[in-house]
């Protein structure tokens, strides 16, 4: 039979097992054979629940609760089991007792959340939050003899939103976008200081040199008492150095240095926390912070946690104050190196207008003198010289405007003016050329209803700088000028049917040196200054510019000024002469877009223009944008005997060369359509102009301008200034090595044979070789003249030609050598039939020579004496010894191969081989001589060859069979053989090749 304590306790608990062992008839409760029914009914509920629940009865508050209860109460279990309340929670029962005589005294439950309570349960007074629920408990006649408490401890949501807080509080205050460093770190410690809680005080220290600074603490009073101002190498005060080194350090006995009253109770603080500040430089924090630990909460990972991410937080905002400052320096270094540079260009502007002077004067004179004439050749030169120093005289006048207005010194010497007709005169100077374009120019300026002032050399150019624009991106159609009267402003409007502009190109049109990207135009030069000189002069005379456009359409700018800003005191000053300069030149300058100067004929047949040991005359295309520069560049190249043609951009180019290939091109970096550089970059990706000589001519001077351009495949790169000899020279050398490189040194067509790459298909050598001696292989198809990579250099190509034993009937090559290989070309096992035998006694051996790796159909090739040969394929690459050059490798490898119709498993095998062994090139080989790694590919009698070498020595070099899992995945697809000297180390590997490689 059950006892009742057994029935009553029971339930497997571990709390309910200790109650049923407790001698209770020792308690105020008594045997509990003797509990009423309520009670038992009420210890039920208690044991029954997983929430913590607390059961107080009778007078003295004995304790009856389950094992959830026993966890929130620590070290007071199991003592506190039929224990008077007020004597196991005493610290806290100034809290607690007035809730729990409202419950008995009323008869009505109550709801505290996060109620705040002093607990010892852990060996120090603790900080801790209950969110607890009193309710009445009552016996068997229904008097309220005790309560129900339910609680859960919510100490640790409490402390961390309190402590999220201050973090929060920290990215607020220490933002450092308005602050010095200083400043911040007294803002940051101002902060700390009011979430005392959980930092009793803090100090934060900042390196400076090979020290660290006290820049700010809380408590300024007592702290900085006691804390250092400046720690030097090896002080150990407060753990500040070690903490400077990168390691967090605690730091004890902080009561015996100071006396703090700290945490919820006010308690004196006895431990702090060093920590570093951390840095970009793991090894150098920016500094170290001290802060104070809460006696009311142990220093546990939670509180680690938290005091590191506040470290951070300091960090990032003193590094955003250093960051904000530097960015305030440097913004004042470049306010100071702009005024510089608007004084430099202002005075060196003036310094230009001597010596433009004193070249406009006598060239205008040379041209104006009739009673000594030039002769016509002289007068073209002079004139072109002429235009191009009143241009520059127009872009020296532009950038003295527009350093004026940056430094704020432009001023507007307003006059009366008819400002209807002189904008119509204006818009008249620019008709001819408009015409000239094959466009429409129509001025609407009707009498304006009230007289108005402004400056008219600033409306010169305003008017001045739209029109221009306009022509400049206008083809067809019309461009209208029209000035209105408004009631609250007048608006100067230039309209054209242009190319229009990109709604994202909007908001930057009027920034200084912007450039719309790609934009079709007569011309790619200028400042890109104009249109916003048109903004700040609009401003200066108090009005403003807007446009609006759309893409294929055109655009519309409209200048508006206030008719307040129109209504002004006078400066008469202004010459009247001085007005229509500007137009007039930027019409010139204009008219040089439109057509081409005349082209002088060339020079006799036969001179300097014809290549060595040939008699025919070569071909010139020439690309720029610049008439006057098309025009000098024909005239200083057909004086050497050679044909030249021009184009005015990169597109018009590309037609010319499809439609008849020239032997050189000539071409400026910066044009309209399509650029120097794409140009190149466009004739390089095709295989029938890649061997076309380009000479790219730049006013980009500098190695990263000639750089770029021999990198796309230039030829030669040129930087203008140039003296004509050195143009001529560059261009012969060009020519001539162009020609050294062709296959045939003749032709049929008496004209020089242009590079390989643009020779027209099938194009046949105007001689055979010679009977006597060896016939080298050739192509039947188009092949290319060297392997390239996209990163690796070719080292070079060479096809091996022998001679075989077997007899044959031809003594010379003739076409039907090849008759008997199939339509595509042979297979691999044709082409590579086995290693050459030794030619028969006192006949000649084909020798050896450089050609490029067959893309097309490889034919078979007789010598004299009737031998077939057999061919061995050969090349290498050089790659940069960087791990991103393996994936170029591959693609090498694999094209080659693939070419040759090598079986895709053999090409597989042969990759994964050559990716370990060039991986370890790059990984192992230690101090280089040279900062690259070669591959060579020999494909012939019936083997793929593969070698790979660096120029360093090997780290932890062992056996080349037993290098790691490279060395075992290299012999698992070949034979892998290791050569290691002083210069470095050459790994080989040979893979056979199978007879269903056809």
């Amino acid at each position: 039979m059950t006892s009742p304590t057994a029935e009553l306790f029971g339930g497997g608990s571990a709390t309910g097992r200790l109650m049923a062992r407790l001698d209770w008839a020792a308690t105020p409760l008594g045997p509990v054979q003797s509990w009423p029914q309520s009670l038992r009914a009420a210890v039920r509920i208690v044991l029954s629940s997983r929430y913590p629940m607390l059961l107080l009865w009778g007078e003295q508050f004995t304790q009856l609760y389950n094992d959830a209860y026993s966890a929130l109460i620590g070290d007071k279990h199991p003592e506190a089991l039929g224990d008077d309340v007020r004597t196991t929670l005493a610290e806290g029962w100034d809290v607690l007792a007035p809730l729990i005589h409202d419950a008995m005294a009323t008869g009505v439950a109550s709801w505290v959340p996060a109620l705040q309570l002093l607990l010892d349960r852990s060996g120090y007074r603790e900080e801790a939050y209950f969110s607890v629920s009193h309710a009445p408990a009552r016996d068997d006649d229904g008097r309220t003899v005790g309560v129900f408490t339910v609680c859960s401890e919510v100490t640790e949501q409490v402390v961390g939103e309190r402590r999220l807080g201050l973090l929060r509080d920290l990215s607020v205050r220490g933002d450092g976008r308005t602050v010095d460093v200083a400043s911040t770190c007294a803002r940051l410690v101002e902060a700390i200081g009011g979430h005392r809680l959980d930092v009793p005080f803090a100090a934060i220290y900042l390196r400076e040199g090979t020290a660290l600074h006290r820049l700010a603490c809380t408590g300024d009073g007592p702290m900085a008492a006691v804390l250092p101002d400046v720690v030097v190498d090896g002080d150990p005060a407060w753990g500040l150095w070690a903490a400077g080194g990168g390691a967090t350090t605690e730091v004890q006995g902080v009561a015996q240095r100071m006396t703090l009253p700290a945490g919820a109770f006010d308690e004196p603080t006895a431990t702090a926390v060093a920590l570093p500040l951390p840095s970009a430089e793991a090894d150098q924090p920016l500094g170290v912070l001290v802060a104070g630990v809460s006696p009311s909460r142990a220093l546990d990972e939670a509180y680690r946690s938290f005091f590191h991410l506040l470290a951070q937080q300091v960090a990032v905002a003193v590094r955003n104050a250093r960051a904000y400052e530097e960015e305030r320096r440097r913004a004042e270094a470049l306010a100071e190196l702009d005024r510089v540079k608007t004084s430099f260009f202002t005075n060196v502007s003036h310094e230009f207008r001597t010596p433009l002077t004193l070249m406009l004067g006598p060239l205008t004179d040379a041209l104006a003198d009739e009673r000594h004439p030039l002769p016509p050749e002289q007068r073209e030169r002079v004139d072109t010289a002429r235009r191009n120093a009143t241009r520059l005289l127009t872009l020296v006048n532009s950038l003295l405007t527009f350093s004026s207005l940056e430094a704020g010194r432009a001023r507007s010497r307003a006059q009366q003016v008819d400002l209807p007709e002189l904008t119509a005169e204006l818009a008249g100077v620019f008709r001819s050329a408009m015409e000239r374009a094959g466009l429409r120019l129509e001025v609407d300026c009707p009498p304006l209803p009230r007289p108005v002032a402004l400056d008219p050399a600033n409306w010169e150019r305003i008017v001045t700088n739209l029109l221009s624009n306009a022509l400049k991106h206008t083809f067809v159609g019309r461009i209208s000028v029209g000035l209105h009267a408004h009631p609250t402003e007048l608006r100067l409007t230039v309209a054209d049917t242009g190319i229009g502009i990109a709604e994202q190109e909007m908001p930057q049109l009027f920034e200084r040196f912007h450039r719309v990207d790609g934009a079709r135009s007569r011309s790619h030069e200028g400042t890109g200054i104009g249109l916003a000189l048109v903004g700040e002069l609009a401003r200066l005379e108090g009005g403003d510019v807007r446009v609006d456009s759309r893409v294929g359409r055109g655009s519309t700018f409209t200048v508006a000024l206030p008719w307040s800003a129109l209504h002004r005191g006078t400066d008469d000053t202004v010459a009247a002469s001085d007005l229509g300069d500007t137009a007039r030149a930027a019409v010139q300058e204009a008219s040089g877009w439109l057509v081409d100067p005349v082209r002088p004929e060339p020079g006799e047949e036969g001179s300097a223009g014809t290549l060595p040991d040939d008699g025919r005359r070569v071909r010139i295309l020439v690309a720029d944008d610049n008439a006057d520069m098309r025009a000098y560049l024909a005239r200083l190249l057909t004086a050497q005997g050679w044909r030249v043609d021009t184009v005015g951009d990169g597109r018009q180019a590309l037609d010319a060369i499809r439609r008849d290939p020239p032997d050189l091109v000539l071409t400026d970096v910066m044009m309209p359509e399509l650029d120097g550089f794409a140009l190149v970059r466009t004739l390089r990706g095709k295989p029938d102009t890649r061997a076309l000589p380009v000479v790219v001519l730049s006013a980009r001077a500098g190695a990263d301008a000639a750089v770029e351009g021999l990198d796309l495949g230039a030829d030669d790169y040129v930087v203008k200034p140039f003296t004509a000899a050195d143009l001529v020279a560059r261009v012969r050398a060009t020519l001539e090595g162009a020609r050294r490189r062709l296959r045939t040194p003749d032709a049929e067509d008496g004209r020089p044979e242009p590079p390989r790459s643009i020779r027209p298909t099938g194009a046949a050598s105007s001689s055979a070789p010679p009977a006597t001696g060896p016939v080298e292989a050739s192509s039947g198809g188009t092949a290319p003249d060297s392997v390239r990579s996209s990163t690796g250099t070719a080292e070079g190509t060479s096809a091996e030609v022998a001679a075989d034993p077997a007899p044959a009937a031809a003594s010379t090559a003739d076409p039907a050598a090849s008759e008997g290989a199939p339509a595509g070309g042979p297979s691999l096992s044709g082409l590579v039939a086995g290693p050459p035998a030794p030619a028969a006694p006192g006949q000649p051996v084909a020798g050896t020579r450089r050609t490029a790796v067959p893309a097309g159909p490889f034919t078979t090739v007789r010598v004299p004496n009737g031998h077939e040969t057999a061919s061995v394929v050969e090349t290498g690459w050089s790659y940069p010894s960087e791990a991103t050059s393996a994936s170029t490798m591959r693609r090498d490898v694999r094209s080659l191969l693939e070419a040759l119709r090598v079986h895709p498993d053999v090409v597989q095998d042969l990759l994964v081989a050559a990716s370990e062994a060039f991986n370890n090139a790059v990984e192992h080989a230690q101090q280089p001589t040279r900062p690259e790694v070669r591959v060579g590919l020999q494909v012939g009698a019936g083997t793929a060859r593969l070698t790979v070498r660096d120029f360093g020595t090997w780290r932890d070099r062992r056996s080349a069979m037993d290098r790691g899992r490279g060395a075992t995945l290299m012999n698992g697809f070949g034979d892998v053989r290791l050569m290691s000297t002083a210069s470095g180390t050459t790994v080989t590997i040979e893979r056979r090749l199978t007879d269903d490689q056809g």
